[in-house]
């Protein structure tokens, strides 16, 4: 009985070792140079953990064999109490393990920051010289809006660059912590609001590439998916002069409504981006009654100061409009 059991259940697993053999392993082949990075990180790594891991399941195997009961040529010796020999072996080898992961892992980790520029393009190309393209990524309820400040469009639920241009993305969140994920671009990065975080990443293949909210903000996180497209010079070119074609401009009212909550969004695009949109978003000030951030911090700055705030806006506070 126990067999048809055990054989029933192997059987149960069969059709889900078949699902698995379609997925793509994006994590372990993605199309920009920072995601291959991050993989191949993530390879050495567990490859290290295995040199440790392996050794010790095929020794506790060998171990259970080898002085099973039934095996009388295994000495038999219930005084041993120490090895100096299996005690070198039992903390050198982890150590190794841990020095070595540690080493990979702190250097890596420089590297691949977020927020450091991207140093090359690809493997052999430098990025020195090529100027990013910037998008503003805002992390709505459940939907991205992402701004194209340089070229004045905005999207919504698709994010589109060419290939070989770095690109640094500025996130940010009105109102609950989000993240930002594209699996074959770069790692995941939160959104929150009242502040801002980058990622700098570069595409290095043409395609179509899924995003998705990788943080649990409410019942509709789950569909908050866009595709982010890699695309030739000409055919972003393209998808640009598509945009700039879309009837509705983004201004504090439009954004206003798309704010509102909803799920399953479908793509939007807008001709043009009321200026200073996105600074008002990441000052949580979109409403004119509520003083921007940045307001209260020019504030606190002459306060700090020991001057005694007399003018709107306060003196010295240019710097941050």
């Amino acid at each position: 009985m126990f067999k048809i059991v055990t054989l029933y259940r192997k059987c149960l697993l069969l059709p889900l070792l078949l699902m698995l053999s379609g997925c793509d392993m994006v994590l372990l082949n993605p199309a920009g140079l920072v995601a291959r990075q991050q993989s191949s990180l993530l390879v050495a790594s567990v490859v290290i953990m295995l040199l440790i891991v392996i050794p010790v399941i095929g020794m506790s195997l060998w171990f259970a064999w080898r002085y099973r009961e039934s095996n009388t040529e295994a000495t038999y010796d219930p005084e041993w109490d120490h090895s100096a020999k299996v005690e070198l072996y039992v903390w050198a080898a982890p150590l190794l393990i841990i020095i070595a992961l540690g080493a990979i892992t702190w250097v890596n980790t420089h590297l691949l920051d977020p927020y450091r520029p991207l140093a090359h393009i690809d493997g052999e190309r430098s990025a020195e010289g090529v100027a990013p393209i910037r998008i503003q990524a805002v992390a709505l309820e459940w939907k991205w809006l992402f701004i194209y400040p340089e070229l004045g469009i905005a999207t919504v639920n698709e994010v589109a660059a060419p290939v070989d241009v770095p690109i640094k993305f500025e996130i940010t969140s009105p109102n609950l912590m989000n993240s930002l994920f594209i699996p074959s671009l770069a790692g995941m990065v939160y959104a929150m609001p009242g502040m801002e975080t980058n990622i700098h990443a570069v595409i290095n293949e043409t395609g179509s590439y899924d995003g998705v909210s990788g943080n649990y903000s409410g019942e509709g996180y789950s569909d908050m998916r866009f595709q982010f497209k890699g695309l030739t010079a000409d055919d972003f070119q393209q998808w640009v002069g598509e945009a700039k074609t879309a009837a509705m401009p983004l201004d504090l009212a439009t954004y206003d409504k798309l704010a509102e909550h909803s799920i399953k969004n479908k793509v939007q695009r807008f001709a043009t981006v009321e200026t200073g949109l996105y600074q008002k978003i990441l000052n949580l000030c979109t409403d004119p009654e509520k003083m921007c951030i940045r307001e209260m911090m020019a504030i606190d700055e002459q306060i700090a100061g020991g001057q005694v705030c007399t003018t709107w806006p306060p003196v010295g506070s240019e710097s941050y409009f």
